[in-house]
């Protein structure tokens, strides 16, 4: 689509629209394209004549089971390649094929028994080739179907009350990271989406009114955050009504669970923890953020840097605690993060949704499409699996045990309510452990500074321990929360005068940077994080040192599985599960070395425990696998290397979680040509992205985007407009 920037006034003159505004149209066209794919008359009536309907995602129905058969390579392929393959090496001398090679030999394999389509085309003889291999998926394909008729609902029959509350849940679930803030742009896209999802089948031009009628309804039932009476489509000034109750709520239940309760102090920690060693070792914070943990106050929130001891602190606090006979569950956003902490701290441990689904808590999607919890009582059947709930079975919480949540800058609002509300019930205290300034949650955020304002003790670990640098473990603090532009130059300027930032030419010596400093610290046979801005960027450096591994001869090309996006993976390839599964024990994040390929499965060793073998199938494989020698900030949270190298394009938290995971070393890596470029780039991404955690914070967010907007359109007012030269065609905007 071409999105033409310039446009024509009453005058005759030609002005140029500011394309900031015109990009944050994109989420309207979008929905445009959703209601077009689920409303258009003569679309409809295809799909009619020929029998098919479409599914709830808005595919048709009848297709979905040919999808994978049809672009995966099947059992036939796989034979054709091996031979292929086998071919190939024996006429290089034994030589093993490159990705590039295996690629070509793939096209091949793919062509023996579905021929590429021809440069010369012809229709028909492409359309029988095409239906053939649907025959082979399901013969009932290619037969003729009976009519079906849709059912349209009627316009008048809508019901515009409850599509404007699914805008408003369109509009929310996408506001998660501007602090719950939405614009009309948004609302207006949750209405389109909406209709489309309706069941109305109708031209375009027809539904334009209703559009209107439930954006309108969706502003009324949204909260308006930033004053003036004309407030532009793209600002973000508007706030769903039951995201603006859920902070509030919230913050009245962390004020309830606030009882009063003394901490313990580092003498009676001391002899209550007697039999562990660690005690020795904490720092004043530690022993603090110990000492309130073990303690009696209801709500304990206890925030710090990367690196500052939180693990040992942990198991002193479960000692001080078994010491008193009570109990300490430990659970965090994922499985992972649970694992180790029960690993690492010896307490019980638990991913915070497997503690609420023992309490009956279940997710579900109500009527407007938003994913809420529910809870079943003792006795009522779960909707799901039918199965009775019969009360906890796995974590029986008594009065005085402590819920302690690691990694809590990650939990969301929902579920944190859902927790309080938990812990209240059971008179159970819950210690919240973590640091907003790190990754944040898929949701809403906000719960781990809300704990931090109504906590009973609230404390800062102030001293960084991980690294082996102690100037450097001093500058990090820095860099995780700099006073102001000045000081996020001052600390930019000292990581680059310290060996900490890398200067490059291009996005292409970047990913040659980062692959580089693989192999240099794989060769001292040390870990190395490398964090990437982007899922793409990830994959592009994960594919480039699979493939440098295969030129130097590491992996072997000529046995592989096919994972996530159909990535080659292949024996001794770093990979990372990215789903739960009970039955194989591999955990979301987990990240694994390929031990071996078989027919219908695959091997894994931990990164971290050579010893820890899981086997998953082929099928979790090409959904749940994937290449893992670089990774996003959210698949790096939590983990502890020798050395660490963020790349370009991170934002504030990926820069400093990135700047973090080495022991040894860490480094920045900026696309500069000079070294005071590089600075700036440095320091302008510590202040890019300020979270915002409270209402005032969205509030003042609001008013500010809302001044920002007012001042470009004085400058607009006081600029004259100039016809261009070029025609209106030109300079247009891509999407």
């Amino acid at each position: 689509m071409w999105l033409n920037i310039k446009v024509l006034g009453e005058d005759g003159k030609w002005s140029n629209v500011d394309s900031r505004v015109a990009m944050k149209l994109h989420t309207v066209i979008n929905a445009e394209g959703d209601l077009a794919a689920r409303t258009d008359p003569q679309w409809m009536a295809a799909l009619e004549r020929h029998g098919f309907t479409l599914d709830d995602d808005g595919e048709v129905a009848q297709l979905a089971g040919a999808v994978r058969p049809f672009s995966r390579r099947s059992a036939q392929i796989e034979r054709n390649r091996a031979r292929l393959v086998a071919v190939w090496t024996a006429e290089h001398d034994g030589a093993r094929p490159s990705i590039r090679v295996l690629t070509q030999i793939d096209r091949r394999a793919w062509a023996m028994s579905r021929p590429n389509k021809p440069a010369h085309l012809d229709e028909q003889s492409w359309e029988a080739t095409v239906r053939d291999e649907l025959e082979v998926i399901d013969p009932a394909l290619t037969r003729d179907r009976s009519p079906i008729a849709h059912t349209a609902t009627p316009t008048d029959a809508l019901d515009l009350d409850l599509l404007s509350d699914a805008a408003v849940v369109d509009a929310d679930a996408r506001s998660t990271r501007s602090g719950g803030r939405f614009s009309s742009f948004d609302l207006r896209a949750g209405a389109i989406r909406a209709l489309s999802r309706s069941g109305v089948i109708a031209p375009r031009d027809t539904l334009t009114a209703t559009i209107d009628e439930i954006s309108e309804r969706a502003h009324r039932k949204s909260v308006r955050l930033a004053g003036g009476a004309d407030i532009p489509g793209h600002v973000k000034a508007y706030m769903a009504t039951e995201t603006m109750r859920l902070k509030i709520r919230l913050s009245g239940r962390l004020d309830a669970l606030a009882s009063p309760g003394r901490s313990l102090l580092p003498t009676e920690l001391g002899r209550a923890a007697a039999s562990i060693e660690d005690i020795d070792t904490l720092d004043a914070s530690q022993l603090a953020a110990a000492g309130a943990i073990a303690g009696r106050g209801g709500l304990v929130a206890v925030t710090g840097p990367a690196g500052a001891g939180k693990t040992t602190m942990l198991r002193v606090a479960y000692a001080g605690l078994a010491g008193q006979r009570r109990r300490m569950l430990v659970v965090a956003p994922t499985r992972k993060a649970a694992s180790v902490a029960s690993r690492e701290v010896g307490a019980a441990a638990s991913s915070l949704h497997a503690l609420l689904a023992d309490h009956g808590y279940r997710w579900h999607t109500d009527s407007a499409g938003a994913q809420v919890w529910a809870r079943l009582s003792r006795g009522e059947a779960d909707p799901t699996t039918g199965v009775v709930y019969d009360g906890p079975a796995r974590f029986v919480l008594r009065r005085g045990d402590r819920i302690v949540v690691d990694e809590a800058g990650m939990v969301d609002l929902q579920t944190a309510a859902a927790l309080v509300d938990l812990a209240l019930e059971h008179g159970v205290g819950v210690a919240m452990v973590g640091d907003p300034n790190q990754a944040l949650p898929v949701g809403h955020a906000g719960a781990m500074a809300s704990a931090v304002r109504y906590a009973t003790a609230s404390v800062e670990l102030d001293t960084v321990h991980r690294f082996s640098d102690p100037e450097y473990a001093a500058l990090t603090l820095r860099v995780r929360n700099p006073r102001d532009r000045d000081d996020a130059l001052q600390v930019a300027g000292e990581l680059l005068e310290h060996g900490h930032v890398q200067r490059v030419a291009s996005a292409e010596e970047a990913r040659d940077a980062m692959v580089a400093a693989y192999f240099d610290w794989h060769a001292r046979s040390k870990r190395v994080a490398l964090v990437a801005g982007t899922n793409d960027e990830a994959d592009a450096i994960n594919d480039a040192i699979q493939q440098r591994r295969v030129n130097d001869g590491e992996l072997d090309p000529t046995t592989l599985a096919l994972g996530m996006g159909e990535q080659h993976i292949l024996v001794g390839d770093i990979v990372q599960t990215r789903r739960n599964d009970p039955r194989t024990g591999v955990e979301n994040r987990a990240q694994w070395v390929v031990r071996n390929i078989w027919d219908a499965s695959i091997d894994l060793a931990s990164v971290g425990d050579s010893g820890e073998i899981r086997r998953v199938s082929r099928e979790y494989a090409l959904d749940h696998l994937q290449l893992a020698y670089a990774s996003t900030v959210h698949g790096i949270q939590g983990e502890t290397t020798d050395a660490a190298v963020v790349g370009p394009d991170v934002d504030a938290a990926g820069l400093y979680v990135g700047l973090t995971r080495g022991r040894h070393q860490n480094v920045a890596v900026t696309i500069a040509r000079t070294d005071q470029d590089a600075i700036g780039n440095i320091g302008a991404t510590m202040m890019r992205g300020t979270t915002e955690l409270t209402i005032q914070d969205a509030m003042r967010a609001a008013d500010a985007e809302l001044r920002r907007a007012a001042r470009a359109r004085s400058l607009e007012a006081s600029t004259p407009w100039v016809t261009p030269n070029s025609s209106a065609s030109r300079g247009g905007l891509s999407l």
